[in-house]
């Protein structure tokens, strides 16, 4: 699925970018300590799983704001996907296809 499927290109790179942001943020979010704020290690088994955290120094500032950067980024361009005037122009009941569609228009190409 591409512009040939109807999709404006400003909404097919914004979606793109969309799916960039997203995985920049994850990976980021995977490297970074469990905890923002510097915490000791702790371990819970009365639930219904065991659960092991080891001490955590916290985020750097820059490390914060390089993930804020990241979560405004996505925002930003989830507002201006779910807001398109190409919405409008799509049937109610044809949205939400269309919207996946959107989604997956990057394996497609």
């Amino acid at each position: 699925m591409s512009a040939s499927h109807g999709f404006p290109s400003d909404l097919l790179a914004g979606q793109e970018e969309l799916h960039q942001i997203r995985a920049e943020l994850s990976a980021l979010l995977k490297r970074l300590p469990w905890s923002v704020e510097p915490l000791d290690g702790f371990t819970d088994d009365t639930g219904w799983r065991k659960i092991e955290r080891p001490a955590s120094p916290g985020w750097t500032a820059d490390e914060q704001a390089e993930v804020e950067k990241l979560r405004r980024r996505e925002h930003e361009l989830a507002v201006f996907i779910t807001g398109h005037r190409y919405w409008t122009e799509i049937a109610a009941a044809d949205r939400v296809r269309a919207r996946s569609e959107l989604k997956h228009a990057h394996e497609q190409e």
